[in-house]
């Protein structure tokens, strides 16, 4: 595995792709969460980017993360080569005859439940040959992966105001507190959507007035439940998912001066001037009876492993 000093020959893909998502997400942690890759990988490429054209590029300020002169100048450009980047490797995949990549993001219970289901079936059902996806992301790393062609569906809340994406409902569903019993006080269990601020469950739990020190993140909502059918507290949890653990009494919803609450699931995709054909096709059979199915009824899950980008992008090369 070689760092960024490796690279002697000018500026990389990886070190543009670094820099964009820095610029863009705000700090060197987003990246690093976003490329799934470690903080010093992310800084390192950077560092290199920025020994390469003699300018900082991005400095801490008081807000956050500052563009230079020359790093306002360098994003815009930095964001169509890294785009550029995902059509090269798209055409290159399509020279050879492989699959079409279909990369998908989505929230925590859409990537544990539904994702991997839904592209399956649009695979099975669609004329060409399909390479699916899909990994965990935050709400705010969606916008910034699909606009650089680093994720081509993302799958959970509304994205609201950027005029270059289309987010649209796909399915409403119901947000509920289970356990075994009512107390007060309760620890609340939470899978990492609890961590987001832009989360369903984050919004609900600051509804409800819950303290930091009453949360508890487990890796996956079903570990989760499970938690919560020991009695360790309340779980959050969407009540078409956790409805086959209901019905075997292992938990029962609770009610709370904030649930039930209802959530609506958005794809969105880039504008249709810029969506890849496959993204309008995986969109298009969203609205199918078919999708419909495999939201309201999913199975068991599985667990939802955090997004990895093509690895044109990825920091280790």
């Amino acid at each position: 595995m070689r760092g960024p000093e490796a690279h002697t020959g000018g500026m990389t893909l990886t070190q543009l792709g670094a820099f964009v998502l820095v610029a863009r997400l705000g700090s060197v942690k987003e990246a690093a969460r976003a490329l799934n890759v470690s903080e010093p990988a992310v800084s390192q490429a950077l560092a290199a980017l920025r020994r390469h054209l003699g300018d900082p590029l991005i400095v801490p300020g008081r807000g956050g993360m500052t563009l230079t002169e020359g790093g306002a100048r360098l994003l815009p450009i930095a964001s169509q080569m890294v785009v550029l980047g995902a059509e090269a490797e798209g055409a290159v995949r399509a020279a050879r005859g492989a699959p079409e990549a279909l990369r998908v993001v989505a929230v925590p219970a859409i990537a544990e439940f539904v994702a991997t289901p839904l592209l399956e079936a649009f695979g099975a059902r669609s004329s060409r040959k399909v390479e699916g996806s899909a990994g965990v992301v935050g709400g705010r790393e969606m916008a910034v992966l699909l606009h650089n062609r680093l994720a081509d569906v993302a799958l959970g809340p509304r994205l609201a105001g950027d005029r270059g994406l289309v987010s649209e409902p796909v399915f409403r569903a119901s947000l509920v507190a289970v356990g075994v019993r009512a107390v007060p006080r309760p620890l609340w269990l939470v899978d990492p959507s609890g961590t987001d601020p832009c989360s369903e469950t984050s919004l609900l739990l600051r509804r409800l007035k819950v303290p930091e020190e009453r949360i508890r993140v487990y890796p996956n909502q079903t570990a989760a439940w499970a938690a919560a059918a020991d009695g360790d507290g309340l779980a959050v949890a969407l009540a078409h998912l956790v409805a086959p653990r209901v019905q075997r009494g292992e938990l029962r919803v609770v009610a709370t001066p904030a649930t039930p609450a209802e959530v609506r699931w958005h794809a969105t995709t880039l504008a249709p001037d810029r969506r890849p054909p496959l993204a309008g096709a995986f969109r298009r059979f969203l609205g199918t009876a078919d999708a419909l199915h495999i939201m309201r009824s999913p199975g068991s899950g599985v667990p939802p492993s955090r997004f990895r980008p093509p690895v044109y992008v990825t920091i280790w090369s």
